[in-house]
């Protein structure tokens, strides 16, 4: 039988990890927010809202922001527009495949900076800051869970694309061009 979690870190810890991984009674998790958007879905940009590589990224910046804090850096700080939401402008599948990977990466390291940690650390105060620990892991966890429904929101909103719009392939209009190899 599972042993019934009685420590609050253990329980943020739970629900940090069924925000981002699955298992959550709100829907679908980041992760699986994210699974089968195509580079093309996550660059495109609405007039006035960040695309959802941008938000992806914003993401894992505010996890890296919470590392440090936990590592006790005081000065680390997120100031200016592109420390925040990036630089990102083509968003081809490597840049895609980066942006989901850092994110995971960040994600698993917040996770086990946390392993050693009891219920006393929720109480300190952040260093650079004037609240607590407890304080910044549920909003790490609001965070997750309000970007996550604005990236559900693009992807609906996102124009429909062919299989094929996200690959460097020609076989899309094989009939339509001219010079192509009868590879097939």
């Amino acid at each position: 039988m599972e042993e019934l979690q009685t420590k609050e870190i253990d329980r943020i810890k739970t629900l940090l990890n069924a925000a981002f991984h699955g298992g959550s009674w709100h829907g679908p998790s980041v992760l699986e927010n994210v699974k089968d958007i195509k580079p093309k879905t996550a660059g495109n940009r609405q007039k006035g809202i960040h695309t959802i590589a941008e938000l992806v990224y914003h993401m894992t910046t505010w996890r890296i922001f919470a590392l440090k804090k936990i590592q006790g850096d005081a000065d680390f700080d997120i100031k200016t527009e592109k420390q925040n939401w990036g630089n990102l402008k083509e968003i081809d599948e490597f840049e895609w495949e980066t942006l989901q990977m850092e994110l995971t990466l960040s994600h698993d390291e917040l996770i086990s900076s946390l392993e050693d940690k009891t219920d006393n650390f929720l109480a300190e105060i952040v260093p650079g800051s004037e609240y607590d620990f407890y304080t910044l892991l549920h909003g790490i966890i609001n965070h997750d869970l309000y970007h996550n429904g604005q990236i559900g929101i693009l992807k609906k909103m996102a124009p429909k694309v062919s299989k094929f719009d996200d690959e460097d392939d020609s076989r899309s209009s094989r009939y339509f061009n001219e010079g192509f190899d009868d590879e097939y």
